[in-house]
C-alpha cells in the first residue's frame, strides 16, 4: 500500500513538474521583470535603464487624465457584459433542455467566439459605417431616418457600440461554459426534484445555481479580465478615437510603449491593470458573498 501511494505521489509530481516550470518561465519571471521595468525610464531601445523609483506611478495617477478616461471606457465594457450574464445563464438553461434543433442553436451561439477578432472588427466597422453602412440602411428601409447616427464617431455612443460588438463575440463562450456546467449536475437530483413537485424556477434557484457556483465565479472573473484588457475591437474599429473617447487601458498602454517609446511607464500601467483585475474580482466576490448570506 505504501508503495502504491509512493508511486502515485511520484506520478503527480512528475505530471506537475513541466507545467510548473513553464509557469515560472513564462509567467512568474516576466512578472518580476515587468515590476523591475516599472521603476525605470527605459525607452525600449537603449541598453541602460535608469532607476527613477515610483515616479512612473505618480505620473500614471496624477499626470495621465486620458488614461483615466480610457479606464472609464473599460468600465462600460464591464457593466454591459455584467448585465448580460444572467441572460446568458437563462439562454444556457434553455439550450440545455432537450428540444428539436438545440444542437444547431448551440453551434450558432458559439460560432462568433471562434471567428477571428480582427475579422469581426472589420466586418462591424462596415456594418456601422455612416457611408452605406448596413445598420443605417436598415433604419432607412424601416422609415426611421431620425435614428441614424454616426455610431463610431459620436463620443457618447461609440463605447456602447464597441461593447455591443464585444458582447456579440464573447457571449456564446459564456453560454457554452454554462451549458457544460449544467450538464455536469447529476440527473438523479433533477429527477428527484421533479418527483417532489418542484417547478422549473425552483430547480433553477435551489439546485442549478448552487451546483454551478464555481463556474459563475469563473465567468465573473473572466468578465473582469476581459473588460479591463479589451483591445482588438476598439483598436481595429476606431483606433481609440475620436480623440481618446473609445481608448481602453490596454490600448493606451500599448500606445505609450510603442508610439511614445516609454516602456517604463507602460510597464507601470501593465502592473496596475494586473492588480486592478485582482482587486475588482475580490470586491466582486465580497459583494456576492454578502448577497448570498442575506439570501
Amino acid at each position: 500500500m505504501n508503495s502504491l501511494t509512493s508511486k502515485r505521489n511520484q506520478f503527480i509530481l512528475a505530471s506537475l513538474l513541466l507545467p510548473v516550470i513553464l509557469l515560472i518561465i513564462f509567467v512568474v519571471v516576466p512578472a518580476f521583470n515587468l515590476l523591475g521595468m516599472s521603476v525605470t525610464d527605459w525607452d525600449g531601445f537603449s541598453a541602460d535603464m535608469n532607476f527613477i523609483g515610483f515616479l512612473n506611478y505618480y505620473d500614471m495617477i496624477f499626470k495621465s487624465p486620458d488614461l483615466w478616461l480610457s479606464l472609464r471606457n473599460n468600465g462600460i465594457y464591464f457593466f454591459v457584459h455584467l448585465l448580460f450574464i444572467p441572460i446568458e445563464l437563462m439562454i444556457a438553461v434553455m439550450l440545455n433542455s432537450k428540444f428539436k434543433g438545440s444542437h444547431f442553436f448551440k453551434s450558432m451561439t458559439f460560432l462568433p467566439y471562434i471567428i477571428n477578432g480582427v475579422a469581426i472588427s472589420y466586418a462591424f466597422s462596415y456594418f456601422f459605417s455612416p457611408i452605406n453602412g448596413a445598420f443605417n440602411e436598415i433604419f432607412t428601409v424601416l422609415g426611421l431616418e431620425g435614428a441614424i447616427q454616426n455610431w463610431l464617431s459620436d463620443a457618447g455612443l461609440v463605447n456602447y457600440v464597441l461593447s455591443s460588438v464585444s458582447l456579440w463575440r464573447f457571449s456564446g463562450y459564456h453560454i457554452i461554459i454554462f451549458i457544460a456546467a449544467l450538464q455536469s449536475i447529476p440527473q438523479d437530483i433533477m429527477e428527484a426534484s421533479t418527483v417532489d413537485g418542484a417547478n422549473a424556477w425552483q430547480k433553477f434557484k435551489a439546485i442549478q445555481i448552487p451546483s454551478i457556483q464555481l463556474v459563475i465565479d469563473f465567468i465573473l472573473f473572466d468578465n473582469v479580465r476581459g473588460a479591463l484588457q479589451a483591445f482588438d475591437i476598439p483598436f481595429v474599429m476606431t483606433s481609440g478615437g475620436p480623440g481618446y473617447a473609445s481608448s481602453t487601458f490596454t490600448l493606451y498602454t500599448i500606445n505609450t510603449a510603442f508610439k511614445f517609446n516609454n516602456f517604463g511607464l507602460a510597464s507601470t500601467m501593465a502592473v496596475a491593470i494586473m492588480f486592478l483585475i485582482i482587486a475588482v474580482h475580490l470586491i466582486q466576490n465580497l459583494i456576492l458573498k454578502s448577497f448570498s448570506r442575506k439570501g
